[in-house]
């Protein structure tokens, strides 16, 4: 029997907004899988980001009327790169096809998120991985789970035998960006067990959420990149603040999301 979306109103408990936010997701990674397989090589620019473009619209033909039609009222954010403040209500935050350039090249390391923003807070996300079929959600409060099971941060406290990561926010960076990513990759291959360095920025998120790895910096970025992750990764019982031990909030430099265990650590390598 195919998914449905049933209409919630604005006194709808966001356990089953939730809940339909992770059926939206599935849909468009079902429409994403059945074009992922094949290497496609592109010889300009031009022709790369024209089939960047038709994987998200194929996803947003998807996700743009089922989530609209669960909010009707929110506002609507799909360009990945987009960073800062929102302004105030509701505001769907999607990444149709996080990833993009690795299901171009067929790559297993893509998703299709969603996130639902209030007041310039992420209270609810769904991450789909088409691949494997695993969706990983979280709302404020409730937890983060992966299929209904709940996700918890590692127990680690030695950085030193800590697996960390680090992800690229877009192409064509500032070069003061680019060198402080890589200064900052120099100083945790000294002070941590493994350092990988791979897009996209949620599913590292996700796997710090999961105890997979234990810690994820990132400097630069953008909404649709780093919400999800956040959300999950606090849910789980993880730290989140930028690079330097504050706050994060969207409008920072910096993301630093870790086990409570290696935080203080890694605040202190990354300000090297």
């Amino acid at each position: 029997m195919p998914e449905t979306v049933q209409t919630l109103d604005a006194a709808a408990s966001d356990a089953d907004l939730l809940d339909q936010t992770a059926t939206a997701v599935r849909a468009a990674g079902s429409a994403l899988r059945e074009r992922f397989g094949e290497v496609v090589r592109h010889r300009t620019r031009e022709e790369l980001m024209h089939a960047l473009a038709a994987n998200d619209d194929t996803a947003l033909a998807v996700l743009r009327p089922r989530l609209t039609h669960l909010r009707p009222d929110a506002g609507w954010v799909e360009d990945e790169l987009d960073g800062g403040a929102l302004p105030p209500g509701e505001w769907w935050v999607v990444d149709p096809a996080e990833g993009n350039v690795n299901h171009l090249h067929a790559l297993p390391e893509w998703a299709v998120t969603a996130t639902l923003v209030r007041d310039n807070q992420p209270v609810l996300t769904a991450v789909h991985l088409p691949l494997t079929g695993e969706t990983c959600t979280a709302r404020v409060g409730a937890g983060a789970h992966l299929d209904g099971r709940p996700l918890h941060v590692s127990q680690t406290t030695d950085l030193g035998l800590s697996i960390v990561a680090t992800s690229q926010a877009r192409p064509d960076e500032d070069e003061k960006v680019v060198r402080r990513v890589g200064s900052s990759i120099t100083a945790m291959l000294f002070d941590a067990l493994v350092v990988r360095t791979a897009v996209p920025a949620t599913l590292h998120l996700l796997n710090v959420a999961a105890g997979r790895i234990d810690a994820f910096w990132q400097f630069a970025g953008a909404r649709a990149d780093l919400l999800p992750g956040a959300l999950l990764v606090s849910e789980a019982g993880g730290r989140i603040s930028d690079a330097a031990g504050r706050p994060w909030t969207p409008q920072s430099e910096s993301l630093l999301a870790a086990a409570p265990g290696v935080h203080a650590a890694a605040v202190t390598t990354l300000s090297r």
